[in-house]
């Protein structure tokens, strides 16, 4: 698989776009149906989170990349937002019943669950680089 890109406003409309990119390169890499829904889940989480939480309905965007390295799917999302690192996220307290959570807050939980590793880094100059990875392999099962 060839590394790509795309590059779209910070608008929930537009995520649309994103999960057909992540779906297809996804696919390309060679993703079972399980293993692609999962990464693609995870990206519109992040995605999300980026627009709503980073960009607070200001104008911006963001930039999500897909390749494989050393034989894992990596998908690198990319913006210009206020900083957050949400590897430092707590996991949230699953004997809270849903009914009874609080909205919201799940996000992250679902990232980390639907790939094999999550880093961060602050982007130089402002703004956030988030990796999201998933081994890819024979069956693409989710390691460890």
């Amino acid at each position: 698989m060839t590394a790509r890109s795309i590059r779209i406003e910070a608008d929930l409309g537009a995520l649309a776009e994103v999960r057909t990119f992540v779906r297809s390169a996804a696919d390309e890499a060679g993703a079972p149906e399980a293993s692609r829904s999962d990464i693609v889940q995870a990206v519109d989480e992040a995605a999300t989170n980026a627009i709503v939480h980073g960009y607070e309905g200001r104008p911006g965007w963001l930039e999500v990349g897909a390749s494989v390295e050393d034989g894992r799917f990596v998908v690198r999302l990319e913006d210009g937002a206020r900083e957050f690192d949400p590897t430092t996220v707590p996991e949230p307290d699953m004997s809270v019943s849903p009914m009874d959570r609080r909205p919201g807050g799940m996000g992250v939980h679902l990232m980390r669950a639907c790939t094999d590793t999550m880093s961060y880094r602050p982007r130089p100059g402002g703004g956030n680089i988030l990796t999201l990875v998933r081994a890819t392999g024979p069956d693409w099962t989710k390691e460890g």
